[in-house]
């Protein structure tokens, strides 16, 4: 195995971070102890705001300086793997074509050669009625495949057919209400753009504060 050539370090024992942790905890026992009584005290209060978003910000990038040699390497290990495994899954994809394709053939002549023997049967039957017990239609049993096994087995391994069954929804109006999900993406689009009336959607406001940095 190809030694890992990234460097596992604890943020725990980042003094960077540790740092900026402390700041975080100064900043949370100041707004436990803050009293917002008058409008005077709104201000330091949002400076306090100002301070508290550059730490997010700050410690968001550290977060991001962790994880993304990582991520990066998790990405190329991907692409990379992608490559190695296309000839052999081309290769798996192939011989079950191969072997699904064989079979339903031998299905479908299978089908048709037990159709022909049952026009056949009803043709003489029809024939007797006419002719009173008479038949001269060939009644001899149509030469069919061999039928292919439902399990093949190998002297390394074995297969087994299976029905994967899926599905399409062609009229979604005639699906049943379970079946139906709410588009939670496209409704919070829509709402946040304005729209403030949607059937079977309750819509509401809450107050929040929007912080800028200088």
């Amino acid at each position: 195995m190809a030694e890992n050539s990234l460097a596992l370090i604890k943020p725990q024992e980042d003094t960077v971070l540790l740092a900026i942790y402390q700041e975080a905890i100064a900043l949370r026992n100041f707004a436990e102890a803050r009293v917002i009584a008058t409008n005077d005290d709104l201000s330091p209060a949002n400076d306090d705001l100002a301070v508290i978003a550059r730490v997010k910000k700050g410690m968001e990038a550290k977060r991001k300086d962790y994880l993304k040699p990582f991520q990066d390497h998790i990405k190329d290990v991907n692409d990379a793997y992608k490559t190695f495994m296309e000839p052999i899954e081309q290769a798996d994809k192939i011989t079950r074509d191969k072997i699904l394709t064989f079979r339903a053939e031998q299905e479908r002549k299978r089908r048709e050669a037990e159709a022909i023997e049952a026009e056949k049967t009803e043709l003489a039957r029809r024939e007797a009625e006419l002719t009173g017990g008479e038949i001269t239609v060939d009644l001899t049993p149509v030469v069919k495949p061999e039928a292919v096994p439902d399990r093949i087995r190998g002297e390394l391994g074995s297969s087994g057919k299976i029905t994967i069954w899926k599905f399409e929804v062609i009229d979604f109006s005639l699906l049943p209400d379970r079946f139906k999900m709410e588009n939670a993406t496209l409704i919070g689009k829509v709402v946040r753009a304005g729209e403030r009336e949607i059937p079977g959607v309750r819509i509401w406001g809450e107050d929040s504060l929007r912080v800028n940095t200088k």
